[in-house]
């Protein structure tokens, strides 16, 4: 499997369309849990204030992502009034989301950085400002591929320096990553993920918890997690989800649970419903 596919598969990031058109005056995006912002600029100008007051001026079709819960507010021109296409970046509200965690506080390129971008930028403009049948599902499918083209993007151009996505760009350690992603149940260890890498264990211990930002025996413990957490909310047993993420019985996946999180499994699914 590809960079990408296991943690989208895992992470959801759904999108929903919250505005279209064009904006006047000031609109106030509050910090709210598990959830952040997609504002793609057509045309005319619009000045970005984040929650320290640093502010950013666009004037060119410009995508503006700020994947984590920040408070920002849009200032449109007067003179050029902004067009806009405003969705909401919804997470997992039961685990924090690593791909988002691994992305700047505010994320802008110009459309014409890439033409997948641009081409579905122009597609979604298209039904944005028609009145066409079926648009809203159109908008949010078209809203979730633009996500999707956001992190091929980043990847490419490696404009993270730390982090899951961090870790995926990098040729070596994506390898590792992707495997341990495939094959959760499985016993690696620190040499196996070192000859994926074809690293000497110190060097890739070493590069690993630089860039992803934690030893790979603490991703490992954290991606079984995850996997478990969505496991078990399809209710599945804990005994097999402990057998699915590589633990011996339901008593030691129990244990990593309330180390990790202060809970059992069967807590911890109870806290979320």
């Amino acid at each position: 499997m590809d960079q990408l596919s296991s943690i989208l598969q895992r992470f959801s990031m759904n999108t929903e369309v919250f505005f279209t058109g064009n904006l006047c005056g000031i609109s106030h995006l509050g910090k709210q849990d598990s959830q952040g912002h997609l504002h793609l600029l057509r045309s005319g100008e619009l000045t970005i204030i984040d929650e320290q007051g640093k502010s950013l001026l666009f004037n060119q079709p410009t995508v503006l992502f700020v994947p984590l819960p920040h408070a920002h507010r849009i200032v449109g021109s007067v003179e050029n009034p902004p067009q806009l296409v405003c969705a909401k970046v919804v997470y997992d509200q039961t685990q924090s989301n690593p791909i988002a965690n691994s992305l700047p506080h505010l994320l802008h390129f110009n459309f014409n950085d890439c033409p997948n971008i641009n081409k579905t930028a122009q597609w979604l403009f298209e039904e944005a400002f028609q009145d066409k049948c079926g648009r809203l599902p159109m908008l949010s499918a078209l809203t979730d591929i633009f996500i999707i083209h956001i992190l091929r993007f980043v990847l490419s151009n490696k404009l993270m320096e730390h982090g899951l996505l961090a870790g995926l760009a990098h040729p070596q350690l994506a390898k590792v990553l992707v495997a341990i992603q495939a094959k959760p149940e499985y016993s690696w260890g620190l040499q196996e993920m070192a000859d994926i890498a074809l690293m000497s264990r110190s060097k890739f211990a070493d590069l690993f918890k630089r860039v992803v930002g934690q030893s790979p025996g603490d991703y490992l413990v954290d991606w079984r997690i995850s996997v478990a957490k969505t496991l078990l909310k399809e209710n599945k047993s804990v005994a097999l989800v402990a057998n699915s993420v590589g633990y011996e019985n339901g008593s030691a996946l129990a244990r990593i649970f309330r180390k990790k999180l202060g809970l059992s499994p069967k807590e911890w699914l109870l806290s979320i419903q």
